[in-house]
């Protein structure tokens, strides 16, 4: 029987995961292309080019490398834990290199279209039609994997600026944004405060005279540096923690990391103080920003009310003059223009089966990937998402029926709708362990940690109170992994290792210790209450 043909649109983090996929399901992947090269988004260039992503030439990750990482295919230990986007590109070569990938994409390829094939009730296939050095085919695909990301179309609110049409100086989109030797002696307001904004209006206030940070309702700032200097991600993500906050009310975990962020710097001090609580928006990371606003390197300014030819007047009346430059961090929306209007996107908001399948074509032979925004981690989501979708696309895992996925739909969007504020920004939000699981289920590779327990105890402890790092998706089920139990069991060794570049008469076993790993006789204890807890609680309610 002939290979099912899988059509993979853009070759970034999620369509190489995808490739990868679909050649572990044993389906024959085609990779559509419209760069020269893979990497998406992380691939900087100089030029930008319409609904091309694009990123500016310092940007660092602000994800940690164990956590980040392809499930099957770590990141070499001596790179850094937040890798600058050059060091991610090196590693996005050495996955496509180990796995055999780069034969399957057509690069310099744009997809125009993405049609149903004229007996698609029957066979589930598409046509595409693809174009490259100014010639265009028709090609069919038995699935389609959506890989195109959602940071290709600017969102630039410009009417929402009154008098930014008479402005004398230079305004853009922080996607031109390259690098700060051009604003040299600027005075420079950077409008919006989630990560590229914040990043940009640090950078640039090295070589401006003036950076003001204007933002509407403020933010929480993260840092990627976080307790005994271990990375953020690494330290807040686990099951343990996943599992306290589901014993605890949202107002007890808001409450808890509003002290851990306030015992860094004070936030209403700083002008950032938003009046959201820290789960009710996607988190801002920076290191560096309470450092340059304490030096008075960038001063953070409310929402900007109007501008003037040479000035900006802000919502508190206070009025900046002779500005310059404004970059507008203002974020991006997403569309599917080639689909021929098979997803519907209307304010950054779609209807999709866990984010990935439209929930009423006939045969579910189109998947989009990747189009997650995560409090943690894009790349292990994408690659898991890959995962599940291959498996449908060969009848090996089903999908439930239209009504029920409508219903799934519908409670996603109120819940999102209940916990975030509401912005184009928080529409297809998830919780990175929740959603991970969520479809590791579907896949049938999450992690049984009763059964590792009784099997493997030294294990399960480090599932439980370590990371959640993407290799525990490798440790059963389809697509296990033979060696992703040592890949967790070492993964301590590989955060440490690129930061001692320098042996001290300190360092032991006994000071590496990860803090997961003290906290593991407590963690257990409350584990212990915990389930006695919900074995009460669903005792009672049966008596009921």
């Amino acid at each position: 029987m002939a290979k099912k043909r899988i059509a993979v649109i853009g070759a970034g983090i999620s369509g190489l995961g995808a490739i990868k996929c679909c050649l572990d399901e044993d389906l024959e992947p085609t990779c559509f292309e419209r760069n020269d090269d893979i990497g998406g988004l992380w691939k900087f260039q100089k030029n930008i080019s319409e609904k091309m992503p694009s990123i500016y030439k310092s940007v660092t990750i602000n994800t940690s490398k164990e956590m980040m990482c392809f499930s099957d295919f770590p990141i070499p230990d001596h790179f850094p834990n937040y890798m600058h986007n050059s060091k991610l590109m090196d590693y996005f070569r050495m996955y496509v290199k180990h796995f055999g990938l780069l034969k399957y994409i057509r690069f310099k390829t744009k997809v125009q279209s993405v049609k149903k094939h004229p007996d698609f009730s029957f066979t589930g296939q598409w046509d595409v039609v693809v174009e490259a050095d100014e010639k265009q085919e028709t090609l069919v695909f038995d699935g389609i994997l959506v890989c195109s990301g959602h940071h290709t179309d600017p969102y630039l609110p410009l009417q929402s600026f009154p008098g930014i049409e008479k402005f004398e100086g230079c305004y853009f989109h922080s996607r031109e944004y390259k690098s700060p030797e051009d604003f040299s002696g600027k005075r420079i307001i950077v409008v919006g405060i989630g990560n590229s904004g914040v990043d940009i209006a640090v950078e640039l206030s090295h070589v401006a005279k003036q950076v003001f940070l204007s933002t509407r309702r403020g933010a929480w700032i993260l840092h990627r540096v976080w307790d005994n200097g271990y990375p953020m991600d690494s330290s807040f993500f686990t099951r343990f923690n996943n599992f306290l906050q589901k014993i605890a009310t949202t107002e007890l975990v808001n409450n808890r990391l509003e002290k851990v962020l306030t015992s860094r710097f004070n936030h209403a001090h700083y002008g950032l103080q938003p009046q959201h609580r820290p789960l009710s928006q996607h988190p801002t990371v920076s290191d560096d920003l309470p450092n340059h606003i304490i030096s008075g390197r960038v001063q953070v300014k409310p929402n900007v009310k109007e501008f003037t030819e040479t000035d900006a007047v802000f919502d508190d009346g206070s009025i900046e003059e002779n500005i310059d430059v404004v970059v507008f961090a203002t974020g991006y929306s997403f569309s599917f223009p080639f689909l021929d209007g098979l997803i519907n996107v209307t304010n950054n908001e779609v209807s999709l089966y866990k984010l990935m399948f439209p929930p009423e074509l006939e045969k579910p032979t189109l998947a989009v990937i990747g189009l997650v925004q995560p409090l943690g981690i894009v790349l292990p989501i994408a690659e898991l998402q890959s995962r599940w979708a291959t498996r449908v696309f060969k009848g090996l895992s089903q999908l439930p029926s239209v009504k029920n996925m409508m219903a799934d739909i519908t409670q996603r969007k109120r819940a999102m709708g209940k916990r975030y504020v509401r912005t184009p920004r928080h529409t297809i939000q998830v919780d990175h362990i929740e959603y991970m699981d969520e479809i590791a289920t579907l896949v049938g590779v999450k992690p049984n940690l009763l059964v590792l327990f009784l099997s493997d105890p030294k294990l399960a402890v480090e599932v439980l109170f370590g990371p959640c790092t993407p290799y525990q998706y490798r440790l059963q089920g389809p697509g296990k992994w033979d060696g992703a139990r040592g890949a967790i069991l070492t993964q301590r060794e590989r955060i440490i290792k690129p930061l001692r570049t320098r042996i001290t008469h300190e360092d032991s076993g006994s000071s590496s210790q990860l803090p997961w790993m003290k906290m593991a006789p407590v963690g257990l204890a409350f584990l212990a209450a915990g389930l006695a807890y919900f074995r009460y609680i669903h005792h009672r309610g049966k008596q009921k």
